[in-house]
């Protein structure tokens, strides 16, 4: 080849590269392969970042000697950063700062609200605690934001879009839990009550005879009603309801408590008979399913005591849910001494569509019964399929009105106040609030709220399905071994013959 050839192509080659590398920085793409589409924005957060006219500074205060686990967060958190700079057209910019460089960056990140976290460090085969930090401030012009830790696995689109829209969510949607019959309140749903904060103004309000539920309500939330609820007082409901309002109603019929063993229906007020009249019927039958949570009970061996962990079919782990938004991302609801729910279309103009299951295994036992917490579960328990825990309902009642409602057959499955739920399960909370979502927001915020992955278990299998896979797991790496090996002598003798008869 000669010279002048060889310097043309590779000028050309030079060219080309500099033209791709040009474009690829202005014009670029990428395929998300996770199963949440972690590193793909929203359209809810590209709408808020494309709309933004004032300009948010954003200060992510991390360590820079972080654990090898967790500098994987810094870095995903950089390029979320980089992807909200670009797709705002300028309006965001933001900086790292490290804290742990010197006192005064120290106490720069403490003024701002970033607390540190204590992580574990092994180095030269010791194990030591670093003080790191891992959290971020937003602000634009006067008014700023806190994300005090960024947690790994955890959804940093939602804590950054969630911070942004609050600068530009002058009017917030009014909710309001409805009071007077024995309902919970919003102060004993703590963990809920931090999410709607974002988006909502949330109160509480008691119904009366002698005024109507204010149209200023976007939706309003019934907790486990206990005591009798009038006809006047469903009256307001339906009104709020046909004016174009929403509501979420949590309720079962029943009391179960595992400590004295009882599951038994409380008395009957008014509210099985008005759901049933929007299609709505509440059983009243507790719900048992062998995809269950584990509950300890004590045992003795001589003089020591312990915990046994066993399962508990009256604590159902519901998985099974539809293509509905207002379940859209969640993976697991845990609803104890949960009532089945079914269908009865009686009004055509008002649509009822099923958002939850418990799982085929499922039973219905009717109360009041005892619990044997010792009770040895067999396949004959679980032959009622799966029975439906949640629904939506939407119906039109104008022209340009309709009302929404979402029922979910627990009363207490999102409540703080309950013995043994001080801290609630992930998706408890957030199919709660993407329910309140779905009734009152139309931004878009409810597909990021379940974006991280929270509650995988594995799926149960049978004893001998266990004893196989085992088994396999060990024997495969062998035998895949073995066959490589006889595949190799194979190959190996026929290239020998091959080369013994060719004529030297």
């Amino acid at each position: 080849m000669k010279k002048r050839t060889i310097i043309i192509k590779l000028t050309v080659t030079f060219i080309i590269l500099v033209l791709i590398n040009f474009v690829s920085y202005h014009k670029f793409f990428r395929i998300d392969f996770t199963a949440d589409k972690s590193f793909t924005l929203s359209n809810a957060t590209k709408n808020i970042l494309k709309n933004l006219t004032e300009k948010v500074t954003i200060s992510a205060y991390f360590s820079t000697d972080l654990p090898t686990q967790l500098i994987k967060s810094r870095n995903d958190f950089e390029d979320l950063l980089t992807e909200y700079k670009n797709y705002s057209g300028g309006h965001v910019s933001f900086s790292f700062v490290n804290p742990n460089a010197n006192e005064a960056q120290e106490k720069l990140a403490q003024l701002e609200g970033i607390r540190p976290v204590m992580v574990n460090v092994s180095e030269r085969d010791q194990v030591k605690q670093l003080r790191a930090y891992m959290g971020a401030s937003l602000q634009v012009n006067n008014q700023k934001e806190v994300i005090p830790v960024v947690q790994p696995g955890e959804s940093a689109e939602y804590a950054l879009t969630t911070a942004i829209k609050k600068f530009t969510n002058q009017r917030k949607q009014k909710v309001a839990f409805l009071q007077g019959h024995s309902e919970f309140s919003s102060n004993g749903c703590q963990q809920l009550m931090q999410q709607l904060a974002v988006n909502y103004e949330v109160e509480d309000y008691t119904i009366n005879d002698s005024s109507e539920i204010p149209a200023t309500y976007k939706t309003i939330v019934m907790l486990d009603p206990k005591d009798s609820i009038s006809p006047a007082h469903f009256n307001k409901i339906d009104n709020f309801l046909n004016a174009g309002g929403s509501i979420v109603v949590t309720y079962s019929g029943l009391y179960g408590n595992i400590n004295t063993n009882i599951v038994q229906p409380l008395p009957e007020n008014g509210i099985r008979n008005w759901l049933a009249q929007k299609g709505v019927v509440i059983s009243g039958q507790v719900v048992t399913d062998a995809q269950c949570r584990n509950v300890a009970i004590q045992e003795q061996a001589g003089s020591i005591v312990f915990n046994r962990p066993i399962k508990f079919p009256y604590f159902p782990i519901i998985k099974a849910f539809t293509k509905h938004p207002s379940v859209k991302g969640i993976e697991a609801v845990f609803l104890p001494f949960a009532s089945s729910i079914q269908i009865v279309q009686r009004n055509p103009t008002v649509k009822v569509t099923p958002l939850a299951y418990s799982s085929k295994k499922s039973g219905l036992v009717r109360p009041p019964l005892m619990i044997d917490i010792n009770k040895e579960w067999s396949a004959a328990d679980f032959t009622k399929g799966r029975q439906i825990v949640a629904v939506a309902l939407e119906g039109k009642v104008a022209e340009t009105r309709s009302f929404k409602m979402i029922v979910i057959a627990n009363g207490n499955f999102v409540v703080n106040t309950e013995p043994g739920q001080s801290e609630l399960n992930a998706d408890n909370v957030n199919i709660a609030a993407n329910s309140i979502d779905w009734l009152s927001d139309d931004t878009g915020l409810i597909e990021l709220r379940t974006k991280a992955v929270t509650f995988r278990p594995l799926d149960q299998v049978e004893e001998s399905t266990k004893e196989i896979i085992k088994y396999a797991n060990v024997l495969s790496p062998i035998l895949i071994i073995i066959l490589i090996g006889i595949l190799r002598k194979y190959q190996n003798r026929k290239k020998r013959r091959k080369l013994m008869q060719v004529p030297y």
